[in-house]
């Protein structure tokens, strides 16, 4: 059994904005709200990041179009003895998931991290 760093993206809607770091503030803020209530204070929440296919330069994952925002969050969840990246990433979405229901949810990336000496 491994620990585990899952990263995950959210597609998180705003309406009735038009400023982008308005929309990215209320989706961070109504993300982190829907995970506290489940007591799910552990879950990492910001606003992903979205490589610029001109440049390749990282910008903030938001659009703003009909005063309605879509912005890309970029979610990080520790999960402790797992039986493998593919059992972490199903731990995290599932965990994950349920607070932010129908919000789509996919995972990025899995890190195996390094068990804490007091295990």
């Amino acid at each position: 059994m491994s620990n585990y760093l899952v990263a995950m993206e959210a597609a998180w809607l705003v309406r009735d904005v038009d400023q982008i770091d308005d929309a990215i503030g209320v989706a961070v803020s109504e993300a982190g709200k829907r995970l506290n209530q489940e007591n799910m204070e552990y879950v990492e929440v910001e606003v992903g990041a979205t490589g610029c296919p001109a440049c390749g330069e990282p910008f903030d994952s938001a659009f703003i179009a009909a005063d309605t925002a879509l912005v890309g969050l970029a979610l990080e969840m520790d999960v402790f003895n797992a039986d493998g990246e593919e059992h972490a990433s199903r731990i995290a979405k599932s965990e994950v998931g349920g607070a932010l229901r129908d919000v789509p949810l996919s995972v990025v990336e899995v890190f195996e991290t390094e068990a804490d000496e007091d295990e």
